[in-house]
């Protein structure tokens, strides 16, 4: 029999199910995010004028995120779907929505491109990018999105791959990656006298071959993941269901991305030096979110395959559990950040000011991730219980009207930088709080579902037998 890289989720004990899946998924996150960092730190080690090419890139983050958020968050509803044909044992159909979510990744990555290359200095604009960098952040913009289609492409069949649990893959083919990365981006600044551009073609490249290694993974696997040639089309009924799912989740990602670039314009008015620290803080953070995303993420697929298999038991506790893991993912990557906030920041400049802004920044907002763990495991949850809609309207309200109410009139009243920076804090706790009072109800309506449906099994008794079948093989081992 082949060997397949796919896991059920629906059995075992969860924290050791849910930590097994959700480590591989932590290190690919913190491999996706060296790719920016790395290009910040090359160009802060290497280029003449660093600090004026470091603001560049920095200036073009979060409009990045908001460009690409909505479609990005189409992979989600693949996700969520194939996990749930996993649980629920359909095969067909799971290998129909593979079909149409790769193709939709392709189309969706060529729309990109070209809102990407052709609105690229409109955006900048947009967001009052500094005079001083507009043009080598225009340059960065337009390469980074040319290569928009082969990153689409990656984000859907990595997406595929981890709802039928296979997280393992994905962290290979981003470690590959991020070592032609790191080269090329040494070779294209050092050798080839390249700044901006450099760096940005790099990400492109490395990004491609991630991309070709995941597609040679869907087609050659035999189960829940395979991508059949034949079926790459658009079956518009499994394409209306990743969107009903996905697009609440992408909306969801392009309004909060929205009310960062709201915030980056603030942040852009304070000049070159505090951008330069706003973007060597952003680095690190994005070491801490992409951790605890990762979390939130193995929750998602976690919370869809047991839906699939009607073990609402198994959901309930996954909450719990996944909240708990991601605070010791948090400890772990974020503890160290913080402790070593100055040496860090040093890497990536040189200025005694625009480090001291960058560590501030890094403290302010490394604490606030305590109840950023909440929101992002909760959301997680509700969206993978089928509830995308509800989930985006609360973070919406929480964090993201809320950031923009907060920009307009506290940072207003008080005219500094960390007054911007404070608002992660505060959105923070506003939205964990609110999903934390939704949960209950949804969780309720869920089971009342199930219960009408006639097909909720009694998974509570099946699962403490099963756990104490795990503890009698474990003591007979020890």
């Amino acid at each position: 029999m082949a060997k397949t890289h796919e896991t059920n989720l629906t059995e075992g004990r969860i924290f050791r199910t849910l930590l097994l899946y959700a480590l591989p998924l932590v290190a690919t996150n913190l491999l996706q995010i060296l790719f920016n960092t790395m290009d910040v730190a090359v160009l802060g080690a290497f280029v003449e004028d660093s600090d004026r090419a470091v603001a560049a890139v920095g200036a073009t983050t979060a409009l990045i995120n908001l460009i690409v958020g909505l479609f990005v968050g189409l992979s989600v509803g693949a996700n969520v779907l194939v996990a749930r044909c996993m649980g629920g044992k359909e095969l067909d159909r799971s290998r129909r929505i593979v079909g149409t979510a790769i193709l939709s990744s392709v189309i969706l990555g060529v729309a990109l491109l070209l809102i990407g290359v052709f609105g690229a200095r409109t955006f900048l604009e947009w967001t009052k990018c500094d005079p001083d960098v507009i043009d080598m952040s225009e340059k960065y913009l337009k390469i980074y999105f040319l290569g928009m289609p082969i990153m689409m492409l990656y984000n859907f069949c990595a997406s595929v791959l981890r709802a039928v649990g296979d997280t393992k893959r994905p962290f290979i083919y981003l470690s590959i990656a991020g070592v032609a990365n790191v080269g090329l981006n040494i070779f294209s600044v050092t050798v080839l006298g390249l700044d901006v551009e450099g760096v940005a073609i790099a990400t492109v490249v490395s990004q491609g071959i991630s991309t070709v290694l995941a597609v040679i993974a869907l087609l050659k696997s035999d189960g829940f993941s395979k991508l059949e040639i034949k079926r790459l089309r658009i079956d518009w009924r499994e394409f209306w269901e990743i969107v009903k799912i996905g697009v609440p989740a992408g909306l969801q990602g392009c309004m909060f991305s929205l009310a960062n670039v709201v915030i980056q314009s603030s942040v852009n008015a304070f000049g070159k030096t505090v951008m330069a620290a706003n973007t060597i803080g952003m680095q690190y953070q994005g070491f801490m979110y992409n951790a605890i995303s990762a979390v939130s993420v193995a929750a998602l697929s976690f919370v869809s395959q047991n839906l699939g298999a009607r073990k609402m038991d198994r959901v309930k506790r996954c909450t719990w559990i996944a909240i708990g893991l991601a605070l010791l993912v948090w400890l772990a990557i974020g503890g160290p950040i913080l402790i070593l906030a100055r040496p860090l920041c040093g890497i990536m400049s040189d200025s005694p000011e625009v480090i001291r802004l960058a560590c501030k920044r890094l403290y302010i907002i490394g604490i606030s991730y305590t109840f950023g763990v909440v929101m992002d495991v909760f959301g997680s949850v509700i969206r993978g219980l089928g509830k995308s809609t509800t989930s985006m309207l609360i973070c919406l309200s929480g964090s993201c009207l809320f950031r923009l109410l907060w920009v307009k009139t506290v940072c207003v009243r008080f005219p500094t930088i960390e007054a911007i920076w404070w608002v992660y804090l505060v959105s923070w706790v506003l939205t964990a709080g609110i999903y934390l009072v939704v949960y209950f109800p949804i969780l309720k309506r869920t089971e009342a579902w199930l219960f009408a449906d006639g097909k909720e099994e009694n998974t509570e008794a099946k699962e403490t037998a099963s756990n104490g079948d795990d503890r009698k093989n474990e003591e007979g081992m020890a």
